[in-house]
């Protein structure tokens, strides 16, 4: 009745929105493709991409047109169109970086202009141009060189910093960014929130006013402020790990990955397995633990359905891929379905066309 009633009034029908899961599966050189059920959790493999090289780093631009991706055993970078309607990949464009700056991460900037890539070995910062078909354009427009450890980039909410983790130096780097160029400028280093904590990954906070890093070696996790003129200051840092907690010198931290509502964040323990949660206060930023949940083997990567209903977990470890149900009033994670279909998993990304 609904759908005659508006074809009679000439009302255009929105399409029903759906969620895909893209997991790069390394040994596999593919990316695969699930399709979250919204209601229980429980993920269908739908499709599969394979890709010249191993898979790492994967992002969206921000109208979820094109997926990007690192291939890192081929120092590559790759661009995809994105079907809204089945979630299928289909390959646009491929660039070679420099032999040894394999991308640890890929991003784009908030307006889905230009692609920022950061290469952990090299220590380099890469800027590329996206053109309105989704092809990168090579050669890059700048760059830069920062030190060994460059992890991860993250923008701040206004689009006008970039900020790059190192784990050895300790340290975010901070680049002043230009919208309309694509050129960073230096603009300083933001200290960790501990001694030898080596940030990894960085993460904002929806309302903009705060950041969150995992901290590789200090095992923790750290608290910012965000100063649209001056970048971030640490304010708190806090273990990710319980009290008790036997270390094997193995132990390190991954991903970061704040809560759509802005209630919770969590950093996944390579080690002790676990993803460590904490509850955020709205007006100070400040973080109280929540405690830490089992998860699969060697968590690289954690993911957030965009709705904020479930997280997921990619095991590095052993190729299982973990969903958890999100209690949004309290931040328990309850597991709730797993997959195996891979050797080892190194990233996954959450997209709701």
């Amino acid at each position: 009745m609904r759908l005659i009633l508006a074809l009679m009034l000439g009302v255009p029908m929105a399409a029903h929105a759906e969620t895909f899961l893209y997991v790069s599966m390394a040994p596999e050189q593919k990316i695969q493709i699930y399709r979250l059920n919204p209601g229980d959790g429980t993920l269908t493999a739908s499709d599969a991409v394979a890709v010249d090289g191993t898979p790492g780093s994967l992002a969206v631009d921000p109208r979820k047109k094109y997926l990007l991706a690192s291939l890192r055993s081929t120092s590559a970078l790759a661009s995809f169109s994105l079907d809204a309607a089945t979630g299928k990949l289909k390959l646009i464009s491929t660039v070679e970086l420099p032999k040894g700056e394999n991308a640890a991460f890929v991003g784009t900037d908030r307006t889905g202009r230009w692609l920022l890539s950061a290469s952990y070995a090299a220590g380099k910062v890469v800027v590329h141009r996206i053109d309105d078909d989704g092809k990168i354009i090579s050669p890059p427009v700048q760059t830069v060189t920062t030190a060994k450890t460059a992890h991860n980039i993250a923008l701040s909410p206004d689009n006008r910093f970039v900020f790059v983790p190192h784990v050895e130096p300790n340290a975010v780097y901070q680049f002043r960014f230009d919208g309309e160029t694509g050129r960073l400028t230096e603009a300083g280093k933001a200290p960790g929130g501990a001694d030898k904590a080596g940030p990894r990954h960085l993460a904002f906070h929806p309302n903009g006013r705060f950041a969150f890093s995992s901290d590789e070696t200090g095992l923790s996790i750290t608290g910012y402020e965000f100063d649209p003129k001056n970048g971030l200051k640490p304010s708190q840092t806090l273990s990710t790990l319980p009290a008790n907690y036997k270390k094997s010198g193995k132990d390190s931290t991954a991903e970061v990955k704040v809560h759509p509502s802005g209630k919770f964040v969590w950093v996944s323990n390579r080690g002790h397995d676990s993803l460590a949660g904490f509850a955020i206060d709205a007006a100070s930023g400040k973080l109280t633990p929540l405690g830490q949940t089992p998860t699969e083997k060697t968590p690289r990567s954690v993911e957030i359905d965009p709705d904020g209903r479930y997280v997921f977990g990619a095991g590095e470890g052993n190729g299982k891929l973990i969903v958890y149900r999100v209690d949004t009033a309290t931040g328990r994670l309850t597991p709730v379905h797993v997959v195996a279909d891979g050797k080892s998993l190194t990233w996954v990304l959450a997209v709701k066309r």
